[in-house]
């Protein structure tokens, strides 16, 4: 059990598509983070040109490392490989176009050293692609289990650390959507709970070709998932589309 903070070691995911006009902003908000032993390892996965010429631009940093995928594959397959390349005690996510506050990792692993947890997470705020203002500040609760997590799927990918111990051979599903919500159920099942460090850590881009934006879809795959690697009846199913749907609602609006 690690002591101190700066014995700590981050390894922090980074799945990149076609992200040409959000990654840099992204990347550097990992870059001004006050917490300073950390990695970046980022898989691009198979992007247009412009996309590329922006990660170029990283590819002598010191602290980063990137992958370069020939064929898509999927943000999942993504954080696959980036967490098997993996050696640092801790996990962190974040997508191509979210941004950290410059205080997240410092404060979010002293949260998890202080209380020896090993699944954590943080509010966030939500904000549109085209204006900076923002639009809400989503809450999630104090802690979550998975039978709480199927109903109110609020844990923000980008504000979670996770220990890699925990995540072990737990790998996201191959599929292009709600692959997060697959892996986050397989950790939850392992883990006694998930605990939140209440405090806006973290900005979530809201874009309209953005996959969280197909909301049909989701509860589509979401149904798939708890079918047949949740093993929920179909009463129970049902449930948690439902408020799922209505906690989507609340967090990220109608539009």
């Amino acid at each position: 059990m690690l002591k101190k903070i700066s014995d700590a070691e981050v390894s922090i995911i980074l799945p990149n598509y076609n992200s040409e006009n959000f990654v840099e902003e992204t990347i550097e908000s990992v870059i001004n983070q006050t917490f300073e032993n950390w990695k970046l390892n980022i898989v691009d996965d198979n992007s247009n040109m412009e996309t590329k010429k922006v990660l170029e631009k990283y590819k002598n940093h010191p602290k980063i490392n990137i992958t370069w995928l020939k064929k898509n594959k999927g943000a999942g397959f993504c954080r696959n490989i980036a967490i098997r390349n993996s050696t640092a005690d801790y996990i962190a996510f974040i997508d191509s176009d979210d941004i950290w506050d410059k205080e997240k990792l410092s404060k979010q692993i002293k949260f998890m050293i202080n209380n020896n947890f090993h699944f954590t997470y943080t509010n966030y705020y939500t904000f549109k692609s085209n204006k900076k203002n923002i639009l809400n500040e989503v809450k999630p609760a104090k802690n979550f289990t998975f039978e709480k997590y199927i109903k109110d799927t609020s844990i923000g990918t980008s504000t979670m650390i996770i220990k890699k111990s925990l995540i072990g051979n737990t790998k996201f599903s191959k599929t292009k959507i709600c692959e997060d919500y697959f892996f986050k159920c397989q950790i939850l099942k392992k883990a006694k709970s998930a605990y939140c460090l209440s405090e806006s850590l973290a900005k979530y881009r809201i874009r309209k070709n953005s996959l969280q934006s197909n909301k049909l879809k989701n509860i589509f795959w979401i149904w798939i998932i708890n079918k047949n690697f949740n093993h929920l009846d179909i009463f129970k199913n049902l449930l948690s589309i439902i408020f799922i749907s209505i906690n989507s609602l609340r967090k990220y609006g109608f539009k």
